[in-house]
């Protein structure tokens, strides 16, 4: 088992229900006053990744998985999520992929 591997399980321990909770939880971690991540309900699974979908966006982050396919789907295909989970670092770590290092966020040390 490679570094792919143990990052999918990571990830997997800590999704437990497909409820969008853990995409709200990362962009809470770039973008706190945008989510509201101790008032989220669990239960309300198409909220939570419209939230983080939107606020992803409005951030500059394309949203490259829709609400409606992961809420529909009890195990959302790994390399689509991985994938925007990486989208999701690299643009708040300034990281342009195959390009130089852009310069941090305004509001980023």
């Amino acid at each position: 088992q490679g570094r792919g591997s143990s990052t999918k399980q990571w990830y997997q321990r800590r999704v437990r229900g497909n409820n969008g909770m853990a995409f709200c939880a990362l962009f809470h971690h770039f973008i706190p006053d945008q989510i509201p991540y101790d008032t989220l309900d669990p239960s309300n699974r198409e909220y939570n990744f419209a939230l983080a979908f939107k606020e992803g966006e409005k951030a500059g982050v394309t949203a490259l998985l829709d609400v409606e396919d992961m809420v529909e789907m009890k195990n959302p295909e790994w390399m689509s999520v991985m994938t925007y989970i990486s989208l999701i670092y690299n643009h708040f770590n300034g990281i342009r992929v195959g390009g130089p290092r852009l310069p941090p966020m305004p509001n980023q040390n």
